[in-house]
């Protein structure tokens, strides 16, 4: 019985560190930007962020390449479950991958 509590309470504090990982990051003054269903202009736009959001990256994934306040860029932000934002509007503070890979 208490080898199976270790191991539950083991795989809540992975998730808690994990949870604990993802940075927030401001989208670009000024801008209300669009959150996309993938990595492009050519997929849907979920919704639009207010200006003066901040965004969490879960992970990131090339796609399109897009010119914005912040350069240009072929990195999307995963911000949500299959939600999207060009890289080129997200104040990272890097011109390259700040979180892991998508999938």
């Amino acid at each position: 019985m208490l080898a199976g509590l270790t191991g539950a309470l083991l795989m809540v504090g992975a998730a808690t560190a994990e949870a604990a990982a993802v940075r927030y990051y401001a989208v670009a003054p000024g801008v209300r930007l669009a959150v996309r269903t993938g990595p492009g202009t050519s997929y849907g736009i979920v919704r639009y962020l207010p200006v003066g959001a901040q965004v969490p990256i879960y992970c990131q994934t090339p796609g399109q390449t897009i010119t914005g306040t912040y350069g240009t860029t072929n990195i999307w932000d995963n911000i949500d479950d299959g939600q999207f934002v060009s890289d080129a509007y997200v104040n990272t503070g890097s011109d390259g991958y700040v979180a892991g890979r998508c999938g």
